[in-house]
């Protein structure tokens, strides 16, 4: 979706915006807290800071500056990392992996401080009612419809986020009339009023950031909805969010000297102040507009989330899992294991804080580690692009400077929560650096062999009639990067582990590209009518469906006449029956016979266990169980040397006894 029409905009603000656009749900409620004192300029320190927060941030660095960065029109950390895989800097893996995890991790938490930020509103009527069974109720409800798909649901999202945003700005329309003097907060001077003035003082930003958190999730999403679509709703979107919170500053100044609990009249309950915009008699209303909207942002975190796993598995960052797609949309798919491990999440999220106002410590921290990421990757992109070296210099710094800044103030809340974020991002950090680093251990340590070396005995071995016939075709899956090797267990399979003759040799190879979308393969005929090579070049957002390609591709050489895949067997083959298939797949174990470097053999150690709950190489290539074969064959790095045995004969034994 390149183009920019008013149904792309309308969709684009129902996949796009949920995360940023639910922020004044809470923002100004976290900034005030339980006990500061309402104050003129303080009010105006927080507006101030909020406002140039979303602009540099929100604005100038993801909507006008990294939605550049797109890899054939995909955007997200792990797209950008493939865009600049090929220039084979080392380091660039860092901030991918970090950054990755920390935005996996904010779907553990997105959805919990949305949803009980909207249900809390139910307070107004009933100060005493837990919330808690509520919120889980509606996660799973949300959780559960994700197997059918989103795309009846999705038709909804955009209009139902039209009315949010609108909402949003008429509330804020109203309460800024009655105090125009609001508006004095457009002049940066006055934030630093909230850091001198706050009792958080400099600490107080870990607050203030929660208003910019989406942002990264927006650039995330740029391939569903395009650059132009997100650059032209974003003007609308901005509008309305800074006029809420404008409207709530004006609220406020209203309650000089007073705390949001005294307002609220509850201890412990401190009053919202985006509810306190509203008319008594629309409050049912605007509490259910909320809720959906929050339950739309925490759709296009789920959403997102099975995106980036997907990614993460074609790059080698995921153990292999279930990738379904329930339905045709594009990009469309379903995890089942990364659906259920974010809902057990989210609850415990729930069950552990309870309240949105306990949440707000845990959020924030690990969003601002990924923006750190990005922007060392966007640092890479530009020079790539070749920008002025001052002006990436002085990008580059401003934006270390300001989310440096941020990061330094959420660590503040790391004691108060935060620390639950990065133990989620810390694991799921640890699964892809062990994931990617075992399979980079593994390939170091595989042997190859060239092909041409074993033409002749496979050509001998396909015609041998004493060796009973494996299968009229015998596929190999090989990790081979050229084209005339394969592993030397491929060999060792067809010509000693059971010797398997064939008619013709498949040797398959799939390369995952740079591209997100990329389909294409290439066939290499080593042996006429003996051994073909056939390698896949896909994008790492395509799912390796190789069953069904391998059959599409054997199916265009047989219409172009390049191979006869009818079985040779005589009675078949005078009726035209065509030969089976049959898929051979190499796993390796770890064996105990080597003499690995310590951190090596803890690295393979975990990826085996990983190894044992992830999906097999079969299912993980969408092969068909009963046309595959599994070989086992032991990782053997640097054996030990050869034990000094001494033979001994029969007469030495007798005579030693």
């Amino acid at each position: 979706m390149s183009k920019v029409t008013l149904g792309g905009l309308i969709v684009t603000l129902g996949i796009i915006y949920g995360d940023i656009g639910t922020s004044p749900l809470y923002v100004m409620r976290a900034i005030f807290g339980e006990k500061e004192a309402i104050r003129e300029e303080l009010v105006l320190g927080a507006l101030s800071c909020i406002f140039w927060t979303i602009t540099l941030q929100t604005t100038i660095k993801y909507v006008w500056l990294t939605l550049k960065a797109d890899n054939k029109g995909e955007g997200g950390i792990f797209s950008l990392y493939a865009l600049l895989k090929r220039f084979k800097k080392k380091w660039m893996i860092v901030p991918a992996i970090i950054g990755g995890s920390c935005l996996l991790a904010d779907g553990f938490i997105t959805p919990p401080i949305s949803v009980s930020s909207a249900i809390e509103g139910l307070r107004i009527y009933n100060e005493d009612l837990d919330t808690v069974p509520i919120v889980i109720s509606i996660l799973f409800v949300l959780f559960f419809v994700q197997r059918f798909g989103t795309s009846l649901i999705g038709k909804a999202f955009g209009p139902m986020m039209l009315l949010w945003f609108s909402m949003l700005g008429v509330l804020g329309v109203i309460a800024i009339s009655g105090n125009v003097f609001v508006l004095k907060a457009l002049n940066p001077y006055y934030i630093h009023y909230l850091l001198e003035m706050h009792s958080e003082g400099f600490y107080v930003l870990g607050f203030v950031f929660l208003c910019t958190t989406g942002a990264e999730a927006l650039y995330s999403d740029m391939g569903h909805c395009g650059r132009g679509n997100i650059r032209v709703s974003w003007i609308f979107v901005k509008t309305m969010l800074v006029l809420n919170y404008f409207g709530q500053g004006a609220y406020l100044m209203a309650h000089k000297g007073e705390t949001l609990t005294q307002i609220s009249g509850k201890p412990h309950d401190p009053a919202n102040p985006f509810y306190l915009l509203m008319p008594e008699w629309f409050l049912p209303f605007g509490i259910a507009i909320a809720t959906s909207a929050a339950v739309i942002a925490s759709q296009a975190l789920i959403s997102g989330s099975f995106t980036m796993i997907s990614e993460a598995m074609r790059l080698n960052f995921w153990p292999k899992v279930s990738v379904k797609y329930p339905s045709e949309l594009k990009g469309q798919l379903y995890i089942p294991s990364v659906n259920w491990m974010l809902f057990a999440g989210c609850v415990s999220i729930v069950l552990y804080f309870r309240e949105s106002s306990a949440m707000e410590a845990a959020y924030g921290l690990a969003i601002v580690i990924c923006m750190l990421m990005t922007t060392s990757l966007l640092g890479m992109f530009m020079a790539t692009r070749r920008y002025p070296t001052v002006v990436i210099l002085a990008i580059i710094t401003v934006y270390l400077v300001i989310e440096g800044a941020f990061f330094m103030a959420n660590i503040d809340k790391f004691h108060n929560g935060g620390y639950v974020s990065v133990i989620i991002t810390g694991v799921l950090g640890v699964i892809m650096t062990v994931w990617f680093w075992a399979k980079k251990i593994r390939s170091e340590y595989t042997e190859f062999t060239k092909i041409e070396n074993y033409k002749q005995v496979l050509s001998e071995l396909s015609n041998d009639t004493s060796i009973p016939k494996y299968a009229t075709h015998l596929v190999y899956m090989t990790n081979a990067q050229l084209g005339d090797e394969v592993e030397s267990k491929i060999i060792y399979s067809i010509l000693q582990k059971r010797p398997k003759r064939a008619d013709i040799y498949w040797f398959v190879h799939v390369n995952v590209v740079d591209e997100p979308y990329k389909m294409e393969y290439r066939v290499r005929e080593i042996m006429k009518d003996d051994v073909i090579r056939i390698d896949f070049y896909l994008g790492f957002r395509v799912a390796p469906r190789i069953n069904l390609m391998f059959k599409q591709v054997v199916r265009d050489m047989v219409q172009k006449g390049e191979v006869d895949i009818t079985s040779r067997y005589e009675s078949l083959n005078r009726n035209n029956v065509i030969g089976d298939f049959k898929f051979v797949l190499i796993e390796k174990f770890l064996s105990y016979d080597n003499d690995l470097p310590w951190y090596e053999r803890i690295v393979l150690d975990i990826y085996f266990v990983l190894k044992q709950v992830s999906l097999s190489e079969g299912r993980a290539f969408g092969l068909d169980s009963s046309s595959v074969k599994v070989e086992k064959f032991p990782i053997v790095i640097h054996p030990p040397e050869d034990l000094v045995l001494t033979r001994v004969d029969e007469s030495n034994v007798h005579n030693n006894d």
